[in-house]
Formats: structure tokens, C-alpha cells, sequence
């Protein structure tokens, strides 16, 4: 297992699983953790900053980063492009840090591919019902948005097989700390 490899984890699942808040919850825990910003195209929802929350770049400065070759991965997910700076993964792993990748299942496959040796977890709802009543408590899309989500829901959930491990988010702290230890386990 080379140095890259050994320090990078991916978490996916479907959007209101609540991947973003076990992460954080992570961060609190455990210093040796950093997330990777991920860039996206998507529209900054209030709350969010820049640089912080996602690096949020034109269409046209995405696709200029990727015919450059500047992204580890990338996909169109509901009508926007997201993707992973290489320049965010080996700054943070040569710094020491074990870097978390938020990223949906078609990037997961294709970190595996380059970092065959990293740690892929699914993080999974405890049910369809619980995942668009979150989405909905969110409050931050229309009815065509979340429909739009749970549609893409029950398609990533088909490769939760594809995943080291598969954890479900029942309640966020003891989330976090199964993702902790099953990193320690595999170190």
C-alpha cells in the first residue's frame, strides 16, 4: 500500500444521508482527519462558503480544470459538475493527514482506480423514508429536485456492494466513530 493510498477514505451515499454531517463529526473527533473540498458547479446555498463548504467554480473553469487534468475525478450529478482537485488530496496526505472524500459512487469507482489500496465506506439511510423526509426537512429544494434525488437514491444504493464497508446513519456520533474505528482497524 503506497503513502496516497493508505490515507485517503471515500465516503458516498445518497444525498441526504447525511454524509456532510458525519463528516464534520469526524473532524471534531479526530485531528488526523481533513476533508477534501470538493469543486462543483452547483449554486452556493446560503449558508456555505466558499473554499470552505465546496469550491465553487463556473462551468466554464471546471471544464477548463479538467481538460487541464487538474481532477482526480469529476461526474455531472443532477445537472452539475463535481469533482476532486488532485492538488487537494497529495497537499493534505504529504502534510500527514488521512483525507475524506465526500463523493458520490461514480467518483468512488474511480478514486478505487487510481488509489487501489484506499478505504471506500457507503454510508446508507435507515430507510427510502427516512431519506426524503431528511431531504425535505432541509428545505433547501423544490419537490422536482428532491423526486429528482430520490430517483438517484435508490440507483446509488445498488452499489453499496461495491464498498469496503457499508455503514448506516442512524444517529450521527456513533456514525462517525464506526468510521474511525474501522480506519483504525484497516491501518
Amino acid at each position: 500500500m503506497n503513502n496516497i493510498d493508505k490515507n485517503i477514505i471515500v465516503i458516498s451515499g445518497p444525498s441526504g444521508c447525511g454524509k456532510d454531517t458525519v463528516v464534520k463529526k469526524i473532524l471534531q473527533i479526530d485531528q488526523r482527519f481533513v476533508l477534501s473540498v470538493s469543486a462543483t458547479t452547483r449554486e452556493r446555498r446560503p449558508i456555505e462558503k466558499d473554499g470552505i463548504d465546496y469550491i465553487f467554480l463556473s462551468s466554464q473553469d471546471f471544464i477548463q480544470k479538467v481538460n487541464d487534468g487538474e481532477f482526480l475525478e469529476y461526474t455531472l450529478y443532477c445537472n452539475n459538475y463535481y469533482g476532486t482537485l488532485k492538488q487537494q488530496i497529495e497537499d493534505k496526505v504529504k502534510a500527514g493527514k488521512v483525507v475524506v472524500l465526500v463523493i458520490e459512487v461514480e467518483g468512488a469507482q474511480n478514486v478505487k482506480k487510481v488509489y487501489p489500496n484506499c478505504l471506500t465506506i457507503f454510508l446508507a439511510p435507515p430507510s427510502l423514508e427516512e431519506l426524503e423526509r431528511r431531504l425535505r426537512n432541509r428545505n433547501t429544494e423544490d419537490d422536482s429536485k428532491i423526486k429528482q434525488r430520490m430517483f438517484k437514491a435508490s440507483e446509488e444504493l445498488g452499489f453499496k456492494s461495491s464498498y469496503d464497508y457499508i455503514v448506516e446513519n442512524n444517529e450521527v456520533e456513533e456514525c462517525a466513530k464506526s468510521i474511525i474505528n474501522i480506519f483504525d482497524s484497516e491501518k
